[in-house]
């Protein structure tokens, strides 16, 4: 395979003014990407589909490090204190987004403490609910809640997690909703009390819906973003389905320690969009039902991340959302 991230990555350094070039051309070692999920998990394996195609590209390798514990904190505090040269890399997703405000003594900020290098992509949430619900369609289910308060519960991966604020933006948006909040360890744990009835609704991400949506077992009611999932064309967007508003979705990016020389942000930046345009890494991406973004900025990056943190920290003290 011809090195073409690598040009793309040492081009993007070359065109920057001689003052502004790290001391050593970037990468001078092998890279760490630290993810703070764990290995196999919805997180690791994008993050593991793009590493190796970046590793096969850079002259140097870039090894996934999964650092887990404290919600996202312990492995996102292992970057925030790591040598500011480009060498150790954040993937972290939405969950990134409220972690001060869910864990104020955590030694690090999500913004300030970080120099973003690349939007890896977006993964749409979906609304389903058990098959056995009298309701056909998003109203239908807005309507029962609505002349129901704190009738039903909902479940989620656990409090404060993305699946959590993606529910509670919902109730919320459609006019302030009390359904009860159930959490588990996680949304496979939850998932055989939504089959069972136990729980009316949860949203999770798509990847993790669809099976179960494409074999009858839950009925999905609509999907966040601007476009039909084509695993699931029967399903609507929740602009359809009449929630115009709404707008829910992990995401996944990577970030560098604040202080990074903005040359290792910028050949970091080019090495991961170049990888994102690689059929094979767009293809094996799209069957998670990512929608890749090959062409983001740092600056374009950071004012993502900060529009997210103000969105889902705004409903964390809304809702009163707390760990525990």
């Amino acid at each position: 395979m011809k090195r073409r991230s690598l040009l793309a990555a040492s081009a993007a350094v070359a065109t920057l003014p001689f003052g502004a070039r790290a001391q050593t051309p970037w990468p001078s070692q092998p890279i760490r990407m630290v993810v703070p999920y764990a290995a196999g998990g919805p997180t690791d394996v994008p993050a593991r589909i793009l590493t190796d195609s970046m590793s096969r590209n850079l002259p140097q390798r870039v090894v996934i490090e999964n650092r887990t514990g404290a919600g996202v904190v312990i492995g996102t505090e292992v970057v925030a204190s790591a040598p500011k040269d480009g060498n150790t890399l954040l993937y972290t997703t939405v969950s990134h987004s409220v972690v001060k405000a869910l864990f104020p003594t955590a030694p690090f900020d999500p913004v300030t403490s970080f120099a973003p290098v690349a939007l890896v992509g977006t993964i749409p949430m979906v609304l389903m609910v058990n098959k056995n619900l009298p309701v056909q369609n998003l109203q239908e289910l807005i309507k029962l809640y609505r002349d129901n308060p704190g009738k039903y519960d909902y479940g989620s991966a656990g409090n404060g997690s993305a699946l959590h604020l993606a529910a509670e933006l919902f109730l919320d948006q459609a006019g302030e909703l009390k359904v009860n909040h159930v959490p588990y360890r996680g949304s496979a744990a939850a998932m055989p009390d939504l089959l069972s009835g136990t729980l009316t609704m949860m949203t999770d991400v798509a990847s993790n819906v669809i099976p179960f949506a494409s074999r009858g077992e839950v009925r999905a009611l609509a999907v966040a973003g601007n476009t039909r999932l084509p695993q699931l064309p029967d399903v609507p967007t929740f602009a359809e389905a009449g929630l115009p508003s709404y707008e829910a979705y992990t995401w996944h990016m990577v970030l560098a320690p604040v202080g990074t020389p903005e040359a290792a942000v910028n050949a970091a930046n080019a090495a991961i969009n170049a990888a994102l345009k690689e059929d094979m890494v767009k293809t094996r991406l799209g069957e998670l039902a990512v929608k890749v973004v090959p062409d983001s900025t740092p600056a374009s990056t950071a004012a993502f991340l900060q529009a997210e943190v103000a969105k889902w920290v705004g409903i964390v003290q809304k809702a009163g959302i707390r760990v525990n």
